[in-house]
């Protein structure tokens, strides 16, 4: 379950990406819609390390990195 809303988020956070490259590109610098893009983009960052921190403090993801474990 976990690992599908972090997909789907991580995937959202692309999506916002792209929107903002888009309109970096295409409209005024200084675009309402570049900073919402941002703000969204910001949003679901900290949504997504919030999701990865409690599955992770459940026990839903584990860590395999070596140094854990000494």
């Amino acid at each position: 379950m976990w690992y599908t809303i972090i997909i789907i988020i991580f995937l959202a956070i692309f999506i916002s990406l792209a929107t903002g490259f888009y309109f970096l590109l295409s409209e005024q610098k200084s675009s309402h819609k570049l900073l919402t893009s941002l703000t969204v983009r910001i949003s679901l960052t900290v949504l997504l390390m919030i999701f990865i921190i409690v599955a992770w403090l459940q026990g839903d993801i584990v860590s395999q990195a070596p140094w854990l474990y000494r």
